[in-house]
């Protein structure tokens, strides 16, 4: 491109939004803003959508399928799309924005029209499940438990008002109904055929997110050790610059890597035993939301970062 590709983010003001407007001065690219008193115009987001090379939809599940029957209006001037909520994550015609998730997946990413960003939570469980499934080390039908807690920041402006208040609750599990929003997108993209248990938590911290997922090593295939998972994990992501496979540690702290777009996967377990517990640690601000965003738009317009 000649000039530098114009980007609307529809839902700026937003947790997601407002994220992916402080991490766009890394692109060379030109953000297009409405006023804010006309947001929620439908006229003035329709014209900002049609000025736009890309737009970033950082809006609830609903909206967000409202402002993309809204682009394709426009024929021919529709903009290429980025949607940061669940509605598409799992939807035909759509391209799944992980892409680390395959060799194939960013030249994928990068000549769509339409990218679903993933979600954090599911960024560490696919992260650490589907190259076992790929490698054959897991059948698909493996009965997986996914543990997960992630700082407050994630979970909109109710949660992050209460956390913020002197007494905010120190841990909570949420999610117990075993119906999480996120399941259907794990369950697809990691490459399972069986529903997978996810049991959620949040802490009382801003950002940062740790995943982690238990295993007995005799129920995996070939007699497997923690060495042969590693060595799986580690030469799947051979050259990647976000997703790291790192030495086993003794304790692992959820916010380590706040702030940062990267995301480190650990395999950890005692030959005795014959267990092992599967983790990713990221922000779930960063890897697991808008710097997942920044990756899927730079591949989008053939950007390099700055």
């Amino acid at each position: 491109m000649t000039q530098q590709p114009v980007i609307f983010i529809d839902g700026e003001a937003g947790t997601t939004g407002l994220g992916m407007r402080d991490r766009l001065s890394a692109l060379p690219v030109r953000l297009h803003s409405i006023n804010p008193v006309h947001r929620k115009d439908p006229a003035a987001r329709k014209d900002a959508m049609e000025a736009a090379d890309l737009v970033v939809l950082c809006l609830p599940d609903d909206a967000s399928r409202e402002a993309v029957a809204m682009a394709e209006t426009l024929g021919e001037n529709a903009p290429r799309l980025l949607d940061a909520s669940t509605a598409f994550r799992t939807e035909a015609g759509w391209i799944y924005g992980f892409p680390e998730l395959s060799a194939a997946q960013s030249e994928a990413i990068q000549g769509a029209p339409r990218v679903s960003n993933p979600g954090c939570y599911p960024t560490g469980a696919i992260a650490l499940l589907r190259p076992l499934i790929d490698a054959g080390i897991m059948e698909p039908h493996y009965p997986v438990c996914i543990n997960a807690i992630s700082g407050y920041s994630g979970g909109g402006r109710a949660m992050i008002e209460a956390h913020m208040r002197d007494g905010g609750p120190a841990f909570e599990l949420y999610g117990l109904g075993l119906d999480h929003k996120h399941v259907p997108e794990i369950h697809l993209h990691a490459g399972l055929t069986r529903r997978p248990v996810f049991v959620p938590s949040v802490g009382h911290f801003a950002q940062g997110m740790i995943v982690s997922i238990p295993l007995h090593l005799d129920d995996l295939n070939g007699g497997v050790t923690g060495d042969d998972l590693h060595t799986a994990l580690a030469g799947r992501y051979a050259g990647q610059d976000r997703v790291h496979v790192l030495p086993t540690e003794p304790k692992l702290s959820a916010e380590a890597l706040a702030g940062r777009d990267t995301m480190e996967l650990r395999v950890h377990g005692s030959p005795h035993t014959r267990q092992a517990v599967l983790t990713a640690r990221l922000d779930n601000l960063g890897k697991g939301a808008s710097g997942a965003a920044l990756q899927n738009i730079a591949l989008m317009l053939s950007l390099q970062q700055v």
